[in-house]
Formats: C-alpha cells, sequence, structure tokens
C-alpha cells in the first residue's frame, strides 16, 4: 500500500500507526502477577472505542477528518520490548465532512477501492511496560500503505485499568517524502506533513 493526497495518507500512516502504538504500548493489568521471560502481553482493540483523527494545512484552510480502525491484536514481551501482530485501519472509511474532496481522496489519492488496507506491525517496544496506571513508550515497526513499507516510530501514552487499556499519540506523517501525491496545485497549497492523533482502547490479558 501507498499513501497519496495529502490528508488521507497522514490520515492512514497515522490511523494505523498510531494504533499499533497504543495496543503496544498498554501495560500489565494488576491481577495478574509480573511475567517472566516467558510470558507475553496480548493487547486487542475495540474498532467500536477507537478512532483515528487527521488534519493537514493548506494556504485556504485546514482540513479535518477520520479512519475508523478494522481490527487489531498485538502482542509484546514486557521483559525483551519484542512485539508482533498487526492493527488495520479501514481506508474506505476516511471523511473530511466534504464529500467532493472525500470521493477525490479515495478515487484518485488512496485508491481505497484497490488498497483497502493500512496495516502497522510493530516489532518492538522501548521504555518500561507499567503493572498497571500509565506508561509512557516509544513503538517502533513497519507501516504499509498503498503498495510501500516505511519503518516508523512513536511516542505513546497508554493506561491500564484491570482489563482494559486506552491510549493514545500524537505525531506527524511526512507523506510527499513517503512518494505520496502531492495534491497541491496553482491556486492551492497545501503542508507536505499530516498530522495525526490516536485514540484508541480494547483488552488485555497476559498468558504464558
Amino acid at each position: 500500500m501507498r499513501v497519496s493526497g495529502a490528508r488521507s495518507l497522514g490520515i492512514w500512516a497515522v490511523t494505523i500507526f498510531c494504533v499499533a502504538i497504543f495496543l503496544a504500548a498498554a501495560p500489565l493489568p494488576q491481577e495478574h502477577a509480573a511475567p517472566t521471560s516467558n510470558s507475553e502481553i496480548v493487547l486487542t482493540l475495540d474498532p467500536a472505542q477507537s478512532r483515528v483523527h487527521y488534519s493537514v494545512e493548506s494556504t485556504l484552510h485546514t482540513v479535518h477528518g477520520t479512519f475508523a480502525l478494522k481490527s487489531g491484536t498485538v502482542h509484546f514481551d514486557p521483559q525483551t520490548g519484542k512485539a508482533g501482530g498487526e492493527i488495520i485501519v479501514y481506508a474506505p472509511s476516511g471523511e473530511s465532512g466534504n464529500n467532493s474532496r472525500d470521493k477525490r481522496m479515495h478515487k484518485e489519492i488512496l485508491e481505497t477501492a484497490k488498497y483497502p488496507e493500512v496495516i502497522f506491525r510493530p516489532t518492538q517496544i522501548e521504555g518500561k511496560v507499567s503493572q498497571s496506571g500509565p506508561s509512557d513508550i516509544k513503538l517502533g515497526g513497519v507501516f504499509s500503505i498503498h503498495g510501500s513499507d516505511h519503518d516508523v516510530s512513536a511516542q505513546v501514552h497508554a493506561e491500564l485499568t484491570g482489563d482494559h487499556w486506552s491510549g493514545t499519540s500524537k505525531f506527524e506523517i511526512p507523506y510527499v517524502k513517503w512518494g505520496i501525491k502531492d495534491p497541491s496545485n496553482f491556486l492551492l497549497r497545501v503542508k507536505p506533513v499530516v498530522n495525526v492523533e490516536l485514540e484508541m482502547s480494547g483488552g488485555v490479558k497476559a498468558t504464558n
């Protein structure tokens, strides 16, 4: 998959990237004993309680929009930080409140009929994951969009309460640098970076 279009690209990248960030960052529930070197924490995403927000600036105005998460499961070893799994964003769900703009985004930029999914696959987390309460970590992995893979890393804030986790993350996606189509023209100049904010929520459990 590959990025096409300022707003849409940022959204996906954000979406996917952010989703994985929160999932891999969630702390271990209090009800579980401290994990051994062979234990893993499994985080699941609740699409109904999660959302990707994006914004991109231009010479005329700032465009705001959202993307929905399709599914997500991330597992990681709190001792080594090694992570796996995948977070999937449903590309056709992207919308900015303007029908003509969204139609162009899906048809000409993101080509969502051909590339309906944006996927983030976490590989490593850096920082201490608390067994309860808040944690601030750095998540790294591979972001796949519109036929291309990109190595990414981002800061994530997550908090665990019982068997539930929630998290947030903000970051920028340099879509033009990634080879995504620049929607600018001689009348409108669009910033080559998309701002993304993720709101994630789901369940967590420990396995031996």
